[in-house]
């Protein structure tokens, strides 16, 4: 776990309201809610760069609103958390909305993110991962959203390969 999720975690079992106030937050553009300040200001005091100040405020938001007491699995990639959710919802319906996050640009981001991460509510998700690719996202070369999209489809090839094969042995 990162240091910054570490950061979440224990603020969640100091103060009940923690996740109240960064979930709410998902409802203005990432630091602009005052109120979650005093819960992500403390960690990215040092950092410059907005886009990665904004990015920290985005998962810690994401991460409040995604969290499940309880809640078991492997903390997966969102690449394979869509492939996952692809594949036991027997829809397409989340790939089209998966490329549609990667094709998104910086304004988009957020918005997107949000309504990918509720349609993944049951995926455990890895937001160490994801706070990483988020930092990235801007990059030339678009290194996360090609990590993600083959984390994606290696998991759905996977799962077709042996459903595949699992058909050719009943028969």
């Amino acid at each position: 776990m990162s240091s910054f999720i570490e950061w979440l975690e224990s603020l969640k079992e100091k103060d009940t309201r923690v996740r109240a106030v960064l979930r709410r937050s998902l409802g203005f553009d990432p630091g602009m809610f005052v109120p979650a300040y005093p819960y992500v200001e403390p960690f990215v005091k040092d950092e410059e760069n907005p886009w990665r100040r904004e990015m920290f405020y985005l998962i810690a938001g994401l991460w409040a609103a995604h969290w499940r007491e309880g809640r078991t699995g492997t903390p997966m990639s969102i690449g394979k958390a869509c492939a996952v959710h692809q594949t036991h919802g027997g829809t397409t319906n989340t790939e089209r909305r998966f490329i549609s996050l990667l094709d998104g640009d910086a304004s988009q981001l957020p918005h997107r993110l949000r309504q990918m991460l509720a349609l993944l509510r049951e995926q455990p998700i890895d937001f160490d991962e994801l706070l990483k690719g988020l930092l990235h996202w801007n990059d030339d070369l678009r290194r996360t959203q090609y990590a993600w999209a083959r984390d994606f489809y290696r998991y759905l090839n996977y799962e077709n390969e042996t459903e595949t094969t699992n058909q050719e042995e009943i028969k």
